[in-house]
């Protein structure tokens, strides 16, 4: 299961609304090869639902997950963070045996 958090769910929902996207569009969270740890993280909105994904809805938030990025993902929490140390998105991740410094990529 992925979770959002409340200031990760805020953030998704006005993202959305500035993008014209409506409720049907979900957020959908992978993983891909790069970065310098190895694999980046990657978020988008969509509102196509393939065979292959997995679907969590958390806070009123619908969350895809393609079944390969499952085995990397499986318990990661969604945060937002508009603090002094940089602003966007961040992933907690249980799975990350280690991070990079901007923390968009990791490895296991």
């Amino acid at each position: 299961m992925v979770q959002i958090t409340d200031k990760a769910k805020d953030q998704v929902i006005q993202l959305r609304d500035q993008e014209g996207k409506s409720g049907d569009y979900k957020v959908r969270v992978s993983v891909k090869g790069g970065g310098c740890s190895g694999l980046m993280y990657d978020l988008s909105f969509d509102a196509e639902v393939k065979d292959t994904d997995e679907i969590f809805e958390d806070s009123g938030i619908k969350i895809l997950v393609d079944k390969k990025s499952m085995l990397y993902l499986l318990g990661t929490t969604l945060d937002f963070s508009d603090g002094l140390n940089g602003k966007g998105f961040q992933f907690i991740n249980p799975n990350a045996s280690r991070t990079c410094g901007c923390g968009e990529s990791f490895s296991v």
